[in-house]
């Protein structure tokens, strides 16, 4: 089990260490942030998501059940009169926590926020085509494919495309009554 605790600046060295090479910044981020990460960058992050109390997006360290930091994942791209959100920014950082099935409990959790807390309708999610294992846990975790963006981002001299997914929340309802 996991708990989802809000991001802090106390916890952006981990995440700079996490992040140690361009291509999973561009798997984590695509194009937001520049590598390396910096505390400027992060500072601008968690200040862009909390804008006046707007809470258009919800930031979060992961925390295994030793208390330990082993990810990172958000909710963002919030409209309130939609009720949708996206996934975005989902990482594995500790390299001891990888395979252990945490990302399935990270995306679980941030879907129990979106819809029994948040009251949301759709969430959906991008992930690049080349992100295999990521797109498993979201396929498990319930989401569906909806199509491939092409080309989307220009990256050391090839395009990345992206693939869009998105879960409802009688989806939603559906999965969670067949795990009680």
């Amino acid at each position: 089990m996991i708990a989802l605790k809000p991001f802090l600046q106390t916890d952006f060295d981990e995440l700079i260490q996490w992040i140690d090479n361009e291509v999973l910044m561009m798997k984590w981020s695509g194009s937001l942030f520049s590598f390396p990460l910096t505390h400027k960058s992060l500072d601008w992050y968690i200040d862009e998501s909390n804008i006046a109390g707007s809470s258009d997006a919800f930031i979060y360290k992961v925390v295994n059940e030793q208390g330990h930091s082993i990810g990172h994942i958000s909710l963002g791209g919030i409209s309130w009169k939609n009720k949708s959100a996206r996934i975005t920014r989902v990482i594995i950082g500790d390299p001891s926590a990888k395979g252990k099935g945490y990302c399935c409990d990270m995306i679980n959790a941030i879907l129990k926020i979106g819809f029994d807390d948040l009251k949301l309708h759709r969430i959906g999610l991008g992930v690049y085509t080349n992100n295999e294992a990521a797109i498993k846990c979201y396929q498990k975790s319930g989401l569906q494919i909806e199509g491939i963006q092409r080309d989307v981002l220009w990256y050391k001299d090839a395009y990345w495309s992206m693939i869009e997914m998105s879960i409802l929340e009688d989806e939603w309802q559906t999965i969670k009554q067949t795990e009680i």
